[in-house]
C-alpha cells in the first residue's frame, strides 16, 4: 500500500467513499484519460459514472438529496480524481463552488430550487468572475446589470468559464449600482440558468465556443457574452445586491482548497509514474532508482507531495470548523501548485526522452500542471493574501 498522502482521523464513511472513488479512478479514468485528452473529448461516460456515485451531491446537505459530506471529504475526492485526470476534477470543481455558495448564502427558495437537482447532477454549475481585460483585479469588473422594473438587464463579456458550455447554471459576478463608496460593495452575484451548448443559448446570452488550451483538455473553457440579457431579481444570490463579492470570495476559498487538492493529485500521479519507471529502466547495469542522483530526486518529490497534502488537509479542516482560512487556503494553494510543477518536471526528467512522447502519461501531466499555478489566483495573488493575513494577525 502507498504510504504517501494518507489522512489521519477519517471516519469509516469517508474511507469508504475514498476507496470507492479510487477504484473508479483506476478502472474508469486512468485507462481512458490519454485517448480522451488527446482528442479533447468531453468525458461523458465518466461524468455519468460520477452521477451514479452521487459525487455531484457530495457536499450538498442530505435534506436536499446530497451526501452532506465535509469540505475535507470533497478535497480528498478531488485529489483522487485529479490523480486520474485533472480535467475530470474540473468538471466537478465549479459545480461544488456554486453549490457551496447557494447552500451558504442562497434564499430558502433558491436552495430548494437548485440544490436537489444539483445533487443528482441534473443541474451542473459554472463560476464566472473573470473578464477579458480583468486579470486579478476583481473590483474592476465592467459587466453591468441595470435594474429594469422587476428584472435586471446584463451587458458585458466574461472569460475563462470552466464548464461554460456543458453547465446549465452560472454563478455570475457583475457590477450593479448600489451607491456604495467601495467598488467591491457594488458587485452582485446572479444565478443564471441556461441550456447547455454553444452559440446563442438564450436571448442575449452567447457562449461562443471552446477556448483551445495547452492542457486541461476535455473540459470546456469558454467566454460568455451578455447583450441585453434579461433576468429576474429573484435570481440575485441571497436576494442581496452588493454582497456578490463576499459570496464569491467564500466560494473562492473552497476553490483554492480544490486547486490545492488537484495539484496534490497530479503530483501523486507524477511520483507514482516516476518511481515505477525508475525501477524498470536500467542503465550501467542496474535500475536507475539505484543511482543516487535518481534516488535523491524521488526522496525530494515524495517529501513535497506529503507537505502539500498535509497543508491542503489543514486548510480544508479549518474551513469545515467554521474558522477563517483565507491564509491557510492561500498557503495550501501556493505550495501545492508550485510543488506540483516541480514534482511533475522531475518525473519528466526521470523518464528522459520517453517523457517527451505523447505515448507516455507524464507528457500530459507536464501540460496540465502549469494551469494550477494560475487557476483560482496566481501564486503572486496567494502571497498577497498570505502577507495581508499575517500582518493582520501579527500587528505590533
Amino acid at each position: 500500500m502507498a504510504r504517501l498522502a494518507r489522512t489521519a482521523g477519517l471516519t469509516d464513511v469517508q474511507q469508504e467513499i475514498l476507496s470507492t472513488v479510487r477504484s473508479f479512478v483506476d478502472k474508469e479514468i486512468i485507462p481512458h484519460a490519454q485517448a480522451l485528452e488527446h482528442a479533447d473529448e468531453y468525458p461523458a461516460d465518466i461524468v455519468e459514472g460520477m452521477k451514479e456515485m452521487g459525487l455531484f451531491g457530495l457536499t450538498i446537505p442530505e435534506e436536499y438529496g446530497g451526501l452532506g459530506e465535509s469540505l475535507l471529504t470533497y478535497a480528498l475526492v478531488v485529489e483522487e480524481i485529479a490523480r486520474g485526470w485533472m480535467s475530470v476534477s474540473g468538471v466537478i470543481n465549479t459545480h461544488f463552488i456554486v453549490a457551496h455558495m447557494i447552500k451558504q448564502h442562497g434564499t430558502p427558495e433558491q436552495k430548494q430550487h437548485f440544490l436537489p437537482r444539483m445533487a443528482t447532477g441534473e443541474v451542473r454549475g459554472s463560476f464566472s468572475m473573470s473578464e477579458p481585460d480583468l486579470g486579478s483585479d476583481v473590483a474592476a469588473i465592467k459587466t453591468r446589470a441595470r435594474r429594469d422594473g422587476e428584472d435586471y438587464v446584463i451587458d458585458g463579456a466574461k472569460m475563462w468559464l470552466t464548464n461554460g458550455g456543458s453547465s446549465n447554471l452560472i454563478a455570475l459576478l457583475v457590477k450593479t449600482d448600489e451607491g456604495a463608496e467601495k467598488a467591491h460593495q457594488n458587485l452582485t452575484t446572479f444565478l443564471v440558468e441556461k441550456p447547455s451548448g454553444f452559440g446563442e443559448v438564450l436571448p442575449g446570452l452567447t457562449i461562443p465556443g471552446k477556448i483551445d488550451k495547452m492542457g486541461y483538455k476535455g473540459v470546456d473553457t469558454t467566454e460568455a457574452v451578455f447583450d441585453g440579457f434579461k433576468i429576474g431579481a429573484d435570481k440575485v444570490l441571497g436576494n442581496a445586491p452588493g454582497k456578490g463579492f463576499s459570496y464569491m470570495m467564500d466560494g473562492v476559498e473552497v476553490g483554492r482548497v480544490n486547486v490545492a487538492a488537484r495539484a496534490c493529485g497530479i503530483a501523486i500521479r507524477s511520483f507514482e509514474l516516476a518511481i515505477a519507471y525508475a525501477q524498470q529502466r536500467s542503465t550501467f547495469g542496474k535500475p536507475i532508482a539505484q543511482h543516487q542522483a535518481i534516488a535523491f530526486k524521488l526522496a525530494e518529490m515524495a517529501t513535497k507531495v506529503e507537505a502539500a497534502h498535509l497543508m491542503m488537509v489543514n486548510a480544508a479542516r479549518l474551513k469545515d470548523s467554521g474558522a477563517r482560512n483565507d491564509v491557510e487556503a492561500g498557503m495550501a494553494k501556493l505550495i501545492a501548485s508550485e510543488y506540483c510543477a516541480e514534482v511533475t518536471q522531475e518525473a519528466f526528467r526521470i523518464h528522459g526522452g520517453y517523457g517527451y512522447s505523447k505515448e507516455y502519461e507524464i507528457e500530459r501531466l507536464m501540460r496540465e500542471a502549469p494551469f494550477l499555478l494560475i487557476g483560482e489566483g496566481t501564486s503572486e495573488i496567494q502571497k498577497t493574501i498570505i502577507s495581508r493575513g499575517l500582518l493582520r494577525d501579527y500587528q505590533v
